[in-house]
């Protein structure tokens, strides 16, 4: 349970964006401004300049951060609301300020360290789990670093590890809080239970018509229908319009023959891998090769399973060392090469020739290639006769028909789900398309909506449908269901309370149960968070939880059922359950203390910022307030 509290990312991504949990103090606010810095800075503290690359590289990240969480892309305005810009430059502030403090002590990091770090980051691991420099470049173009720029990102986090464990390695938990925590997450209970459920008690009685219609009226906006608008939907780009287009067989076979001998086949294998990190393990594999003795048993003598890597190309292969190996080889047969922690074997299990291909396999290519680029030529003369024809008031049917292109008639609600029908649309664009929709009459001559350079779509409103209240008898069915199950809760509630009711009033659990006809059962010991597969989720649990050995009450749980329970037996947390406690305690603590000390020395340096960059940076030209 305590894991997920102390997993952090150890990543030199994961610090980018985790130093939002490292600085827990107040925002500092942007008033200490300054305009004799360079033009390239943001801000400075002490000696430590903030660049304008740093800063707009973190707030990017920042920005970016915050849009998966809002489902969208905040305006200037909307993130120096939400204190975005500001948030940002108090973390990097905070890390200048350490940072600084840090080299004044003369705490640095070796190139031997650097180089460790670097292969241990799995940000840069390939498919075996190698450091990969392959991988190592692409990750840092993708997040516009550059190498230099990445080791002084380590250089600076091992700097201020080497600080907090300098620090604030020995602080430990108050015996109180540990005692507290501990016994909150690791103390255990069991229960005596008999549940109570719809068979429990009688039928209820059925609702009469003026009670449905009552229901209906108190509850009408559950009961109404949901806007829909029937639209007729065309879509135009390269390959809608290459979709229309055929190909003479003369074409395709000119074309194949122009380009045959770029169309080679490569070589593919069969490649199977097992590591061997013990020596005997080596040692079987080395004597069983020497004795011709095959892969597949030899791996069933030294009780490793194979892994196979799949049917690749030499290309496709990221591990040089294993590409060289595996294109080594014939087909059946293995070697030994270096891996992780001792050696692995390699084997070949198949090849698939390469070579020329034949028209009949490359056909449908060559096929759509040659329909696509006429398409390409006349995709901006068939957009203008759309045009032409829209502005005319031609439907989109007739427009389709004469094109080839294909209408699609559709009932979309607000959401705009339903146009998944439109194959071409991107599921990022319905919403936009959507809205366009709902913005539009019947019969209007709507324009085109672009969704990219060569990608266009039109609509027509062919009918409208308001949303509404429903009426009793469209929703009689859905109501009458709505009554008999509130009337069934109250039904069970009632028959609950009167059950924990006997048990105030001194009888035994087993005599209450047999009333209504229930045995009771003996749960295994669960913690606050219940028990999974049983009755006894979180609601029951923390009734469970809510009183001494001698406490008894109801509770329904997650499936609507009422759980009515005595405690049977508490089981205090074991030393284990605190050992796992102290260390997350001890953790939290130091990390607390860290961050305060951050902010008193980033305070005591002091915060100069160019507030005519810093504006210009989050797009606001100087004219946000303070």
């Amino acid at each position: 349970m305590l894991d997920s509290f102390r997993k952090i990312s150890r990543t030199w991504v994961g610090k980018l964006i985790g130093a939002f949990l490292i600085i827990g103090l107040a925002g500092f606010g942007i008033s200490n401004v300054i305009f004799d810095i360079g033009t390239n800075t943001v801000a400075r503290v002490g000696d430590e300049e903030i660049t304008a690359r740093e800063f707009q590289r973190a707030y990017s990240t920042d920005l970016q951060r915050f849009a998966q969480q809002m489902g969208q892309m905040p305006t200037p305005e909307q993130a120096l609301a939400m204190g975005v810009p500001s948030s940002t430059l108090n973390r990097l502030a905070s890390d200048a300020a350490i940072n600084n403090l840090a080299q004044q002590l003369g705490l640095g990091v070796s190139d031997d360290r650097l180089a460790i770090m670097l292969r241990q980051d799995p940000s840069f691991a390939g498919t075996l789990g190698q450091f990969e420099r392959q991988n190592f470049l692409r990750v840092l173009q993708q997040s516009g670093f550059t190498e230099a720029e990445y080791f002084e990102l380590q250089t600076r986090a091992a700097r201020r590890q080497q600080l907090a464990a300098a620090l604030f390695a020995d602080t430990s938990a108050p015996d109180a809080a540990l005692e507290l925590v501990s016994g909150y997450a690791g103390d255990t209970r069991s229960i005596d239970y008999f549940v109570l459920n719809e068979e429990s008690i009688p039928e209820v009685a059925e609702p009469t018509e003026a009670e449905l219609a009552a229901y209906l009226e108190d509850h009408q906006g559950e009961f109404r229908t949901v806007a829909e608008r029937t639209v007729d939907v065309m879509t135009l780009s390269p390959e809608t319009l290459a979709a229309t287009i055929t190909i003479p067989e003369a074409e395709i076979e000119a074309e194949y023959e122009r380009t045959r001998a770029s169309r080679t086949r490569p070589e593919r294998r069969q490649i199977v891998q097992v590591p061997l990190t013990t020596e005997a393990q080596q040692a079987t594999f080395e004597a069983g090769q020497a004795a011709g003795e095959s892969f597949a048993s030899l791996a069933a003598e030294a009780g490793v399973t194979p892994t196979e890597l799949g049917m690749l190309s030499e290309a496709q292969v990221t591990d040089p060392t294993l590409a060289e190996a595996a294109f080594g080889l014939e087909e059946g047969q293995f070697t030994l090469i270096p891996g992780v922690g001792g050696q692995r074997a390699v084997a070949v299990t198949e090849i698939q020739p390469g070579g020329e291909t034949s028209l009949e396999e490359v056909r449908e290519e060559i096929e759509r290639g040659l329909a696509l680029a006429q398409a390409r030529e006349m995709f901006l003369d068939i957009l203008d006769q759309i045009e032409e024809l829209r502005a005319t008031f031609q439907p989109l049917p007739e427009i389709g028909e004469r094109f080839g292109l294909p209408v699609h008639a559709l009932t979309v609600t607000a959401g705009g789900s339903e146009l998944a029908g439109v194959p071409d649309l991107p599921e990022e664009e319905r919403a936009r398309v959507a809205e366009r929709i709902f913005l539009a009459d019947e019969g209007q001559l709507t324009p085109a909506i672009t969704l990219s350079a060569n990608h266009s779509l039109w609509f027509d409103v062919t009918a409208i449908e308001p949303a509404r209240d429903q009426t009793l008898d469209e929703v009689r069915e859905a109501v009458r269901t709505a009554i008999m199950a509130e009337r069934r809760q109250e039904a069970l509630a009632a028959e609950a309370a009167r059950a924990v009711a006997e048990l105030d009033a001194g009888r035994s659990l087993t005599e209450v149960a047999g009333e209504f006809g229930e045995e009771v059962v003996r749960s295994a010991p669960f913690g606050r968070g219940g028990a999974e597969l049983s009755a006894i989720g979180p609601q029951v649990a923390a009734a469970a939880f809510s009183g001494g050995s001698d406490h008894h009450g109801a509770a329904q749980n997650e499936e609507g059922d009422h759980v009515v329970f005595a405690v049977a037996e508490i089981v205090p947390a074991g030393e284990e359950s605190q050992e796992e406690v102290a260390a997350y305690l001890e953790e939290t603590t130091r990390d607390s203390l860290f961050s305060e000390f951050v902010g008193g020395i980033r305070d005591q340096g002091g915060l100069r910022i160019n507030r005519q960059v810093f504006d210009q940076l989050i797009s606001l030209d100087g004219a946000a307030g303070q």
